[in-house]
């Protein structure tokens, strides 16, 4: 394909993305606007979308996402299994940290560690896939619990700052930090979290985790269908 081809498929794709969950159609002059290209780029386009059926241009000369975007989705979360991407984005969090990393899901009243990697260290908090835990302690349950939808302060503070930190609650002498994996209309996926033991991961170094998670957090939600900008602005707030 030429730099042309490219250019036009990139600008094409540019303008399905002006379109948000919150938007019913829009306007020519606000896609112009949302994406800086020119009316008549946006209509050359969108000539082409409207044929495959990615966008429908309606009775009031307004856009809208077309049903081809629905198969799409609905294709992509029949073939979607967290296995195909989160082992591999836990071994690259666990390289950049040298410690260990979980991801767990909610069941009932528990968590449950779906997926685990240990960092290559003798000393180390012994979690594994499988594992059952407290909802009530540790930052994994306080995140589930925030983006379960619980209320009060704490899990207001939580949902706020996108993660949660615990020293010595699930058992004294480990540590941990945890973040929230989000995926459509921000659905609560799972939660990803770093751990070990207490003498290395004390409340300034957990914070200082936080950039990291957040970023990882932020690709396993973009994979998930999820908006990855609450963590982006997260990471500003710190």
């Amino acid at each position: 394909m030429s730099s042309d081809g490219v250019a036009a498929v990139e600008r094409a794709l540019d303008i399905l993305e002006a379109f948000n969950e919150r938007d019913g159609a829009l306007a020519l002059a606000e896609i112009a606007s949302r994406t800086g290209f020119y009316k008549s780029t946006i209509l050359r386009l969108i000539e082409s979308l409207e044929k495959y059926g990615y966008v429908q241009r309606t009775t009031d000369g307004l856009y809208r996402l077309g049903p081809k975007t629905l198969s799409l989705g609905f294709m992509y979360q029949r073939n979607f299994t967290p296995a195909d991407f989160v082992p591999q984005a836990l071994r690259r969090l666990v390289d950049e940290i040298n410690e260990s990393a979980s991801f767990y899901v909610r069941d009932g009243d528990s968590r449950v560690c779906l997926f685990r990697q240990d960092a290559d260290r003798a000393i180390r908090d012994s979690v594994h896939v499988g594992h059952w835990l407290p909802l009530n302690v540790g930052a994994g349950g306080h995140v589930l619990l925030a983006f379960s939808g619980l209320t009060g302060d704490k899990y207001e503070r939580i949902r706020g700052r996108m993660y949660a930190t615990s020293v010595g609650e699930r058992d004294p002498e480990t540590a941990a930090i945890a973040c929230p994996v989000l995926g459509v209309r921000d659905q609560l996926v799972g939660v990803l979290t770093i751990s070990g033991p207490r003498y290395r991961l004390e409340v300034a170094t957990l914070e200082s985790f936080v950039p990291t998670l957040l970023k990882f957090a932020s690709e396993l939600s973009k994979q998930c269908g999820g908006d990855e900008t609450r963590f982006l602005k997260a990471t500003r707030r710190k």
